[in-house]
């Protein structure tokens, strides 16, 4: 049984994690659209953040920076996915999105207080702020809503369960 929950866990926060990494990546293209900036150096600008120029010097293709940014999208998915698990049987929780909210806002300020400026100092100022941490508290609706579907029909029906514990009993 627990290694059920645990690969639904896995999987729903893979999905969520995509889902959180498309609308990121819809966001940010809407306000390259707008601005008439350049998007595709952003996704390039993903490589070098991850490390992967580093690794791989001639490979920094938007079609590459896509992929890991969509990876580690996945990655954050699952990590708070279960942390959402842990916290929500622990505390009784039933809604994920202020949980993912204030957690993907973390995130952003890690990122771009701590951890970019001494790995990609020009990664900070591609795009302003604002767009940055609304691009990651999109991921953090579009977590949250996948977890919530999922949730919802991942668990039992009330009236089944109920029949389940009593016919153990007899």
């Amino acid at each position: 049984m627990t290694n059920t929950r645990e690969l639904q866990t896995l999987a729903s926060g893979v999905v969520a994690g995509a889902a959180g990494g498309l609308a990121e990546i819809a966001w940010v293209t809407l306000y390259a659209g707008i601005t008439g900036s350049d998007a595709t150096a952003l996704a390039r600008g993903v490589t070098t953040a991850a490390g992967v120029s580093a690794l791989l010097p001639a490979a920094s293709s938007v079609t590459l920076g896509i992929s890991v940014h969509m990876i580690l999208a996945a990655a954050l998915g699952v990590a708070l996915t279960f942390a959402w698990q842990a916290l929500s049987a622990k505390r009784g929780l039933r809604n994920p999105c202020p949980f993912m909210l204030l957690a993907l806002a973390g995130v952003w300020a890690m990122n771009f207080f701590v951890v970019l400026p001494i790995v990609n100092p020009a990664f900070v100022h591609m795009v302003p702020y604002a767009i940055s941490l609304t691009s990651k508290l999109l991921f953090g609706l579009a977590a949250a809503e996948v977890v919530r579907i999922w949730t919802r029909f991942d668990a039992p029906a009330p009236a089944l369960a109920f029949r389940k514990a009593g016919a153990r009993k007899t």
